[in-house]
């Protein structure tokens, strides 16, 4: 299976949005639990087109992030390590170990459906 395109809405259906700058609120922290935030969406899909078994994945290959930050913002591995340790937490090591890669933009598309209610 292949999963891509999906956002850090938390469990209250709200979207994390905004540019990751380094700032307090904005900060690698806050961009690592959107990443985590991900990372769970991710989960929950598979989930749902594998009748909740889990165990149907045999190993998570690649992560590929792209993160809306400051053009001095130079931590965006360190965002989507939330994504990262989210795979490893729910598959364990030898399913979830992954590779990895980063990017930072300065925007990113607006979703077509905006946030759920």
């Amino acid at each position: 299976w292949y999963v891509s395109g999906h956002l850090p809405f938390q469990p209250d259906g709200t979207l994390m949005t905004g540019r990751v700058t380094g700032e307090k609120g904005r900060d690698v922290e806050y961009g690592y639990q959107a990443a985590r935030h991900a990372a769970l969406n991710i989960i929950f899909t598979l989930s749902d087109q594998l009748n909740g078994n889990l165990d149907r994945i045999a190993k998570i290959q690649k992560v590929f992030g792209i993160v809306q930050s400051s053009d001095d913002f130079r931590e965006q591995h360190s965002v989507m390590g939330g994504a990262s340790d989210v795979f490893i937490e729910i598959s364990g090591k030898d399913v979830g170990y992954h590779a990895r890669s980063a990017i930072g933009t300065s925007t990113s598309p607006k979703p077509p459906y905006g946030a759920l209610p």
